[in-house]
């Protein structure tokens, strides 16, 4: 068991670990991760999942092992069959897809994902021209812009402003993917109303509560650490943006791994101080693996920054819960009706 401690290292010489608080999942990634587990237990396997429900290597894995099958699009699903849309959120056209052939679908887009949506379609709705900023490709991107494709223009970090244009300079939004860098979003929007200055800001941040929390914490960690480690798969925007975060702070070094095995111990030369967090989409049994692996190379000294309390939860997506609701009543009504004088 690694030792948990709140106190500072004494010396500058002690070999000790930072572990950043928050870290690992998020309501968002944690509703969406019991949406398929319920959804298996519920309906039985198979359950198919449009794309990875949320990007992690080691929750794909495991939820395949139960009987989730993961597919890149909606027509490689059964016709007649469940299937979940992942936390990143799909486009309109998804959902007519599924329609059109049949399928019982569960969405478990995260609750901020689709503020955003609802947005991008208010805006649209009253003619504005909306800058999207977020990263070309990613599925939270392509899901948003679905909403109002003829009204949002990509504007993938600082560098890409000189290139957006818009047709009346006085009704110009922006929106974001709720996973960016906190200080990149913030740098773009600084160049966009450069450009823009009638720019109009959404009502709400647009980056999720939890990423800005993550980087937060690293922001702390990473003045203090020799390297970071942040713990997540190389897919997942928010945790790469960790690393980023972490070099940024003042962190020598910082590497992204999914598990404990793919830390090189080269990195270690030199190193006092060992920060430690995990992207949104991490469960925590892969940061107690990386905390024993320094733990057994003399890193067993760790002690916790907090930057944030989290107390966010989501409730399942509306569709499990009328089904779970209904096996529930059914359940209760057998109980009933069996019990002694029925």
């Amino acid at each position: 068991m690694v030792c948990m401690t709140a106190t500072p290292a004494a010396t500058s010489t002690a070999r000790r670990v930072l572990l950043a608080a928050p870290r690992g999942y998020c309501a968002g990634v944690d509703r969406a991760v019991i949406a398929v587990e319920k959804a298996l237990e519920q309906y039985g396997a198979p359950v198919f999942v449009r794309k990875e429900i949320v990007h992690n290597k080691y929750v794909v894995q495991t939820l395949e092992k139960k009987g989730a099958i993961f597919v890149d699009e909606t027509e490689e699903v059964p016709e007649g069959s469940i299937v979940i849309f992942s936390a990143h959120g799909v486009a309109p056209v998804v959902h007519e897809e599924a329609a059109e052939r049949r399928l019982a679908t569960i969405d478990a887009t995260c609750p901020l994902v689709t503020k955003v949506h609802k947005e991008a379609v208010r805006f649209a709705k009253d003619d504005y021209d909306i800058l999207l900023i977020g990263h070309e490709g990613h599925e939270e991107v392509i899901g948003t812009s679905g909403e109002a494709p003829d009204h949002i223009t990509l504007v993938d970090g600082p560098e890409d402003v000189q290139n957006v244009q818009v047709r009346d300079e006085s009704k110009v939004v922006w929106l974001s993917q709720t996973t960016l860098s906190v200080d990149e979003t913030m740098e773009t929007v600084d160049a966009l109303k450069d450009r823009f200055p009638q720019l109009i800001s959404p009502p709400s941040d647009d980056i999720c509560y939890a990423t800005q929390n993550r980087q937060i914490a690293v922001k702390q960690m990473g003045a203090q650490a020799d390297l970071v480690i942040v713990v997540g798969s190389r897919n997942s925007s928010n945790s790469v943006r960790l690393v980023e975060v972490a070099l940024g702070a003042g962190a020598r070094d910082a590497h992204l791994v999914d598990f404990a095995d793919e830390i090189d111990e080269s990195w270690l030369a030199g190193v006092t101080t060992v920060g430690v967090t995990s992207g949104a989409s991490v469960p925590e049994i892969l940061v107690q693996g990386v905390l024993e692996w320094l733990a057994e190379r003399g890193y067993g000294d760790v002690e916790v920054v907090t930057a944030a309390e989290e107390s966010i939860t989501f409730s399942l997506p509306k569709e499990l819960r009328r089904d779970l609701r209904a096996e529930a009543e059914r359940l209760n009504a057998g109980a009933e009706d069996s019990a002694p004088g029925k």
